[in-house]
């Protein structure tokens, strides 16, 4: 019997769910966690192939679905008329586990019809598997980040209101950039300003301490002419934040990443006390952290 089938099973005469468990780090466990992070809450348009497990899904599925990080109509999933199925990272969460509302968006767009859009989903409680439960973590996860929506209508003619509606949402997307050579880093560009976000992939408060001890040095900037301007919070990783140059291009930054990187490793692995400098330094990054969601 496979796992679908026994949670069918368990399920029957239950009159009572449990509300969906709060997770402070939903994406612990699947292959890379920091872009996951990134697909939930930073890139403006991207997609990324997930494979799943035959045995946690109804049968006849498909091998594979689309994670893309907005849809139209901000629908949580959509099954074209090929079968094809795409589920939204930045659909929101109605629980305390995107994990689990991403797990309901897949479980739902699997039972649409073809062709149909999921424009709402049941509430997710403690019975809704997990992402975790329905793919093959064990597959990898690379993102592909887009300068706009056209991955919506892929393979297809557009015109008219469908056209002007795809054109206004690519006039929105923030020109966002991966910077070659260090994983889960993003160049961006908004408005007139440009930053560098980088998701730890560590321990969120390991991560603070070893920022600090970093701060602390005055290593924690790139340079002098792109500083570190704090750090936020987000699916349970911290997520440290650069200005640069406003008219800079990713690969100006690619070394100076790589040189952070190197140096934040040395902080992480760091075991003795943190001196009353370093202790001050992670007061203040504390004390300027925002969560997001």
């Amino acid at each position: 019997m496979g796992k679908a089938s026994r949670r069918k099973k368990a399920a029957q005469g239950k009159t009572k769910v449990a509300p969906a468990p709060y997770t402070a780090r939903p994406f612990a466990g699947l292959p890379g966690e920091p872009d996951w992070v990134a697909a939930y809450e930073i890139l403006p348009a991207a997609t990324a192939t997930l494979t799943l497990d035959p045995e946690a899904v109804p049968e006849g599925s498909p091998s594979t679905v689309t994670l893309a990080t907005v849809l139209p109509m901000a629908w949580p999933a959509l099954r074209r008329d090929d079968g094809d199925i795409l589920i939204a990272s930045q659909a929101g969460s109605s629980s305390g586990d995107p994990s689990r509302d991403l797990g309901q968006a897949l479980l739902s767009a699997l039972a649409a019809d073809p062709g149909s859009p999921v424009t709402q989903l049941p509430r997710t409680t403690a019975e809704t598997p997990r992402l975790q439960e329905l793919i093959d973590t064990q597959a990898p996860f690379e993102i592909t980040v887009h300068e706009g929506f056209d991955f919506w209508v892929e393979g297809q003619e557009v015109s008219g209101e469908a056209a002007a509606s795809l054109e206004r949402a690519n006039e929105s997307v923030i020109p966002t950039t991966p910077i070659t050579g260090t994983p889960f880093t993003y160049w961006c560009r908004i408005g007139e300003r440009t930053y560098i976000r980088h998701v730890l992939a560590d321990d969120e408060d390991a991560a603070t301490t070893a920022l600090a001890r970093l701060h602390a040095k005055g290593e924690s900037h790139l340079d002098e002419d792109r500083r570190l301007l704090g750090a936020f919070r987000a699916g349970g990783l911290l997520v440290p934040v650069w200005e640069v140059p406003a008219d800079s291009e990713p690969a100006d930054h690619e070394g100076a990443v790589a040189d952070f990187a190197a140096r934040y490793a040395s902080a992480l692995a760091a075991t003795e006390d943190l001196t009353a400098d370093e202790r001050r330094a992670r007061s203040g990054l504390l004390s300027r952290q925002v969560t997001l969601r």
